[in-house]
């Protein structure tokens, strides 16, 4: 991949990750993943 490619994707990603409902949907991911670890597995819906 060429540095302008990654470089556009970074943008791209930076421009999501600004958006309330994406940010939302980040924390939750996160939240999740991070309970998965300490959990042994189960999820919570």
């Amino acid at each position: 991949m060429s540095k302008f490619a990654k470089a556009g994707v970074a943008k791209k990603v930076m421009d999501e990750a600004k958006k309330p409902q994406n940010q939302r949907k980040i924390k939750d991911a996160i939240s999740s993943f991070t309970n998965k670890g300490k959990s042994g597995g189960s999820k919570r819906h």
